[in-house]
């Protein structure tokens, strides 16, 4: 028998979703409160705002903490239209993060959110988002964001017509007859396997739903994940980052999936940019959540 986590959300944590006007979902957020300007956090593809609950908790001493879950995925709802490409557009899920911040940002009367916090393809939408409103965010940190690669990236690729990412998201299990039995399933599993204990639990209790028939699913569908891993070609980050106004720090994974001269790049198209490395894989917020917070703040710490 495994063990129940002991801590996974506290419960001073607010729980609500709002709706996004004219734009067919409702978004869930996790507010952890704090006290200081507004910090909004965006997760990976396929995960979920609770996997940011080590990092939300060393950085609420200085802002009041914002975790949202993407369309689809967490406690936010699929689009009107349901699971469908035209829905996942990257460029539409960064509309999405906006229009989050927007409503943050009227509800405590700031001018700016204090710092945005994205990790894979959440830090490309986060970045995208202050490429359509410049100023939206005072500071950005982007840990290992996701790069879609221009039509010269993809030729060397060799990806075909579709990433191999889709085709392994649609290939995920999604179904298991308990979270004990999840938990030791995938703990097993390669891209876990740098996780920290936490990390695992937090994903095992807030990434799966319970179902009518006592068993647990994935909350973001496969195909879900799929449709967003073959919608990244329909952004050019290159084209955006250079409408981008908030100074900038990239959190590179020395063993992830993106080389750094990617991001050499990017920060050379942008008004201030720097990069610092990472001894960690592509999911550094779950490997070293302590880290990745320790990177923000000293980021964000007055000159």
């Amino acid at each position: 028998m495994v063990a129940e986590p002991t801590i996974l959300v506290p419960d001073d944590v607010v729980r609500r979703r709002i709706p996004l006007e004219g734009r067919g979902v409702e978004i869930a957020l996790q507010d952890w409160g704090g006290n200081g300007p507004l910090a909004l956090l965006h997760h990976a593809n396929g995960f979920c705002a609770a996997l940011w609950a080590p990092v939300a908790e060393k950085l609420r001493d200085r802002f009041r903490v914002v975790a949202m879950d993407a369309r689809g995925h967490g406690d936010s709802s699929l689009p009107a239209e349901g699971a469908v490409a035209e829905a996942f557009h990257w460029g539409t899920m960064a509309g999405d993060v906006v229009a989050v911040a927007e409503t943050l940002l009227k509800e405590s009367g700031d001018a700016q959110i204090g710092l945005g916090l994205g990790h894979s393809f959440g830090g490309t939408l986060t970045l995208a988002a202050e490429g359509v409103r410049p100023g939206l965010y005072r500071r950005i940190v982007l840990a290992d964001p996701v790069v879609p690669p221009t039509p010269e990236m993809l030729a060397k690729a060799d990806w075909g017509d579709r990433p191999p990412l889709a085709e392994l998201a649609r290939r995920r299990r999604n179904l298991w007859p308990s979270r004990e039995e999840a938990r030791a399933k995938l703990g097993g599993k390669p891209l876990f396997a740098s996780w920290t204990p936490r990390a695992l639990d937090l994903y095992i209790g807030e990434a799966l739903r319970d179902r009518e028939d006592g068993q647990v699913e994935l909350k973001c569908a496969r195909e879900v994940e799929g449709l967003i891993f073959e919608a990244s070609l329909s952004i050019d980050l290159f084209e955006r980052v250079s409408a981008v106004s908030a100074p900038s720090l990239f959190l590179w994974a020395q063993h992830g999936n993106f080389p750094r001269p990617v991001y050499q790049d990017l920060c050379e198209q942008m008004a201030e940019a720097r990069i610092v490395d990472a001894d960690a894989g592509h999911l550094i917020p779950m490997e070293k959540p302590d880290w990745v917070a320790q990177q923000a703040l000293d980021f964000c710490a007055p000159d």
